[in-house]
């Protein structure tokens, strides 16, 4: 018998989503010890960067490991859809991939290829990664990865959005990702979040997810807008910035001293 840890599913990130809920991540750190306090300070899932920071998936290792028996679900952004970045990314532990510049139905189904294994897919087996569980049954436990894991495709150019019901179509995906600048970059409106022109391309992306069963999310929310805003929109798997709500803690608890 599978015996996950803690309580539902594996990946309660997963569950939370299915359930309708908002999952709001933040940054991950390269240093174990920043990590391992981040992904217990009430953040639902810990975001691990490749594409566009100096570290390897693999010198982020320690990080991801440092979240294992707490709250918050470690995910990896490779940087490219290559399968060896995705390998590196699950051998490390992480229990969610995004892949960013995906455009195709065919890189989509490569994607979701090499997060699962055989026979949902071709990753290789590296033995037991990650809290994923334990079980005399190899096969079961292989099926609980493959059940649990969150796969997360970025949505970011205009060849996308031209695909964007054969992407959605692909059976595995879980969040539709936006890439906020990249997006707003190709758009022709560069960085300016508010104009119609963006917030149409949000809601074109939003409907096609609901007409598909998926989750969109915003890899970030843009500086200075609310949330809520694009939580009522349907995007409902983001990331906020952990360094000003630390800062507004540490005001806080010195405020009340005597000094």
């Amino acid at each position: 018998m599978m015996e996950g840890k803690g309580s539902g599913h594996v990946n309660a990130v997963k569950d939370l989503l299915k359930s309708g809920k908002t999952v709001v991540g933040t940054a991950g750190s390269v240093h174990p010890d920043v990590s391992a306090i981040l992904a217990d300070s009430g953040f639902d899932f810990l975001l691990f960067d490749t594409q566009h920071s100096p570290y390897e998936m693999k010198e982020l290792a320690p990080g991801i490991q440092a979240t294992n028996g707490k709250k918050a679900a470690p995910i990896a952004r490779v940087n490219s859809h290559h399968s060896e970045q995705i390998l590196f990314a699950l051998d490390a532990g992480a229990r969610g991939i995004i892949v960013p510049m995906v455009n195709t139905k065919a890189e989509t189904e490569a994607i979701v290829a090499a997060c699962r294994y055989y026979p949902a897919g071709k990753r290789s087996n590296g033995g037991v990664r990650g809290e994923w569980g334990q079980t005399a049954d190899y096969q079961a436990y292989m099926d609980a990865v493959n059940d649990g894991l969150l796969i997360i495709p970025m949505i970011e150019t205009n060849e996308a959005i031209s695909n964007i019901d054969d992407i959605l179509s692909v059976p595995g995906v879980d969040v539709l990702l936006v890439g906020p600048s990249d997006f707003s970059i190709e758009l022709g409106v560069v960085l300016d979040y508010e104009s119609d022109t963006y917030q149409k391309g949000l809601d074109t992306i939003a409907a096609a997810c609901k007409r598909h069963g998926v989750v969109p999310g915003m890899y970030f929310i843009p500086p200075g807008m609310d949330p809520n805003f694009f939580v009522d929109k349907g995007f409902k798997f983001f990331t906020l910035p952990w360094a000003p709500m630390a800062t507004d803690g540490v005001k806080s608890a010195l405020a009340g001293i005597k000094r």
